[in-house]
């Protein structure tokens, strides 16, 4: 496993999960998480060998789904995988996601567009794949609610500069976080967001650490530029790309781990927070504005 969760139980027990962006990062503890606490858990991925990883390392049954999110046909094949595998679904976790940064006046379209896609397009449709599953009457009793957490960032509210394109794909989700938890809250189903500040994942990593990303069939650099993390204190790339760094703007004192990352969503996910809906969550040491 990729992390040590925090808790672990039976709070999750005859539940499915989907995650995705499940393979790596904030994802992938998530999907962790989950499973230590009694989910069977469907990890979605781009990256065959990291969501094979991930997956193996689960147990209780999990399942995988390889696919790029951002084509059309691909939310709808990825819920059907779910329901055709596990014969249901009751927690879905948007945490797909990475970075294409470059200042407005440099930003292409295709950039632009890019981030809309998989930040606020994807989830999109993927929650409308899922509608026919959650848009029905709960049982008499009404039971724990079925829940939705979308993964968005302080950028959506306080902008990120150099990523417009994401701060902009981010307040998106948040407004349809909001909608979502109206339209389906009579079906006893909560929709929540998680606004991340710097949580410590290789897309956090400068971009002289030379990480990639495949997606569309382009290769493209994550992580931020240099100036940007000397700018805030976290010059250098950490010997462990994972752990806290100190960080003054934080009321803290550092960022975040994936780990205290997916505790946040597990909280969400979980019965714990059956009467939370419509909110988003700020989970960032205390800082204003930063990235996930």
């Amino acid at each position: 496993m990729q992390t040590t969760p925090t808790l672990t139980s039976e709070l999750l027990a005859g539940k499915v999960a989907l995650v995705t962006g499940g393979g790596q990062g904030i994802g992938r503890a998530t999907a962790e998480s989950l499973a230590a606490n009694g989910a069977t858990v469907c990890i979605a991925d781009v990256d065959e060998d990291r969501a094979t990883e991930a997956r193996d390392g689960l147990g209780r049954g999990a399942s995988m789904f390889i696919g790029d999110l951002t084509a059309p046909d691909v939310p709808n094949a990825l819920i059907d995988h779910v329901i055709s595998t596990h014969g249901q679904l009751d927690i879905i976790v948007n945490a797909a996601g990475y970075f294409w940064d470059a200042p407005v006046h440099r930003m292409t379209d295709e950039q632009f567009q890019a981030m809309l896609d998989i930040h606020l397009l994807a989830p999109f449709r993927l929650l409308r794949a899922a509608a026919p599953h959650f848009r029905v009457m709960p049982a008499e009793g009404g039971g724990s609610a079925r829940k939705v957490v979308n993964v968005s960032s302080l950028a959506a509210s306080f902008g990120n500069p150099g990523a417009a394109n994401y701060a902009a794909a981010k307040a998106g989700l948040e407004g349809l976080t909001k909608t979502l938890a109206s339209e389906w809250g009579p079906f006893n189903v909560t929709v929540n967001a998680v606004a991340f500040g710097i949580i410590q994942t290789r897309f956090g990593l400068p971009q002289s650490a030379h990480e990639t990303i495949t997606v569309g069939g382009r290769e493209l650099p994550i992580g931020v530029p240099d100036k940007t993390l000397k700018a805030m204190g976290l010059d250098g790339a950490p010997e462990d790309p994972f752990a806290a760094r100190p960080m003054a703007a934080a009321a803290l004192g550092r960022t975040g781990t994936i780990q205290e990352a997916a505790d946040a969503i597990l909280w969400l996910a979980s019965p714990l927070s059956d009467f939370v809906t419509g909110q988003v969550v700020p989970v960032s040491g205390g800082a204003r504005g930063g990235f996930a």
